[in-house]
């Protein structure tokens, strides 16, 4: 007999404490062990340290530190974004289809350790003396090894979601836990940035360390060594529920365009070109906000390193409010509801302080308000965009077995491809749009903090402040095309239920 649902957790955790053989649930109330989910989701932390330096740091470290033209720093990763168009689905749909004996996905996951942790720290320590063109070249290739390699984690890594349990609300649990570890990986390395490493690096020449080239190496070593310690860690906690997992499809012959042909077939619905069109404006969005956010911390409001560090600080509160938000708000209202009108709150408050600014609501800079004022916006704001992005990729889970009952095929690596695919471009072209923004308004490459006059620095705003809105807007209209509910899942794996050997539906 089954046990019930709300029990299942504990009887879970009781067969990993005992070392007796695994029992997972894969039903449609399947339950997922605490332990597991932190291991599924820590996995992500290097996905965010990858993030946090491509998104914060990389951009003001090659154009204001090293010296590269900003202009260049941005055609870097437009070049290597161009390569993830290839990397990306054929990683997910390699995953989908691997045949191992540690399953479909952890060959991946252990494969991409110790390389991408290697190439990231390269990155930070460019070799002295390059010219403009060896610097833009250097960039360009790491760029791209290192986004390809992250794949190779990052799209099986989360592919476990859907196969871990069937269940609407325990995804959300599950992909809350990726998140929370997503941003807080990340973010903790700004914090050691802001708070430890930059303060180090302070000299009689350079009075923040923040623009001394010698302190990115230290922060490049730390993060590697995280990012190789959150891949082990998730494949390696994950590991044992590998002969649990769903099988890979039966063995057929492939050519290139069967291969193309599966993957089109797999993707084509209303929903998932929602979710992608959506995903993609989003995350320019984010990436165009993540890319001049040190800009405005630093210029703009002419914040300190350490107050810098209490706003990296506070993140890790959003991630608590994003993390534990998103499987309550997915309950109370379904999660493309929940998305839309979470978003709406979070999208439309995250450029506020700046328009205020604009408009000569807001005291001078130095005074305590400032400060106080855009931590708990910060600190809000942010906790309530994690928990779109939850839902958001909840939502994406979901549509697997949609596809599955189009196609006869799971496709997990597929759809958790093309979500990584949509956060690398959007993210990507969002920080090449940073660097365009920084040229257009005139900020100089190189310019100290109190350098910038205020007209630029009006315009930076007035550039922001609309541009941010019209792609957030955009993204939260776009998604209200998502057309499948908690009941439309409920129905889809009653229907897998009753024919567990058809082929794919005519």
């Amino acid at each position: 007999m089954r046990e019930p649902a709300h029990l299942a957790g504990g009887a879970l955790d009781r067969e990993i404490l005992s070392g007796a053989p695994l029992s997972l649930e894969t039903g449609p109330r399947a339950r997922v062990p605490l332990r597991t989910k932190i291991a599924y989701g820590f996995g992500s932390a290097a996905y965010g340290v990858k993030d946090n330096g491509f998104k914060y740091f990389l951009l003001l470290f090659y154009a204001q530190v090293i010296g590269l033209d900003a202009r260049l720093v941005s055609l870097a990763i437009l070049i290597a974004l161009i390569a993830d168009a290839f990397s990306d689905p054929i990683v997910g749909y390699w995953s989908d289809n691997f045949r191992s004996r540690w399953g479909r996905r952890h060959p991946f996951m252990y494969a991409s350790a110790l390389p991408v942790a290697v190439s990231y720290y390269f990155l930070w320590v460019p070799p002295q003396g390059m010219s403009q063109t060896g610097l833009f070249w250097y960039v360009v290739i790491l760029s791209i090894v290192i986004r390809t390699l992250i794949t190779f984690n990052e799209t099986p890594g989360a592919a476990l979601a859907p196969e871990l349990s069937e269940d609407y609300d325990e995804r959300n649990a599950l992909l809350s836990w990726r998140y929370y570890f997503g941003w807080t990986g990340g973010n903790a390395i700004s914090v050691a940035a802001f708070t430890l490493i930059f303060p180090a690096f302070v000299t009689l020449a350079i009075t923040n360390g923040q623009f001394n080239r010698d302190a990115y190496q230290t922060y490049g070593l730390i993060s590697s060594i995280l990012i190789f310690i959150a891949i082990m860690t998730s494949a390696l906690g994950t590991h044992r529920y590998i002969g649990k997992l769903k099988a890979p499809p039966p063995k057929r012959m492939l050519t290139i365009r069967k291969i193309f042909a599966e993957i089109f077939e797999t993707l084509a619905s209303r929903s998932f070109m929602a979710l992608f069109i959506a995903a993609l404006l989003g995350f320019i969005a984010s990436g165009l906000a993540a890319g001049l956010a040190f800009y405005f911390s630093t210029y703009y409001w002419g914040f300190t390193s350490a107050q810098i560090g209490i706003l990296a600080l506070c993140v890790f509160i959003s991630a608590i409010i994003g993390s534990a938000l998103a499987p309550l708000i997915g309950r109370i209202w379904g999660k493309k509801r929940g998305a839309i009108v979470i978003g709406l709150v979070a999208f439309t408050g995250a450029p506020l302080p700046i328009f205020l600014r604009l408009i000569d609501v807001l005291p001078a800079n130095g005074t305590d308000f400032i400060f106080y004022f855009i931590v708990i916006a910060n600190t809000i704001d942010v906790g309530l965009i994690i928990c779109y992005q939850i839902l958001a990729a909840s939502m994406i889970a979901d549509l697997v077995e949609d596809a599955e009952l189009r196609t006869g095929r799971r496709s997990e690596g597929l759809f958790f491809a093309a979500s990584t695919f949509m956060r690398k471009w959007g993210e990507g072209l969002g920080i090449v749009a940073a660097g365009l923004v920084i040229t257009s308004v005139g900020l100089a490459t190189g310019a100290a903090q109190g350098d910038v006059s205020d007209e630029t620095l009006w315009m930076l705003g007035a550039v922001y402040v609309p541009t941010i809105l019209t792609l957030w807007l955009s993204m939260i209209a776009v998604i209200s095309f998502y057309g499948l509910t908690r009941s439309g899942h409920e129905d889809n794996l009653r229907r897998l239920k009753e024919r567990p050997t058809e082929g794919p539906a005519q």
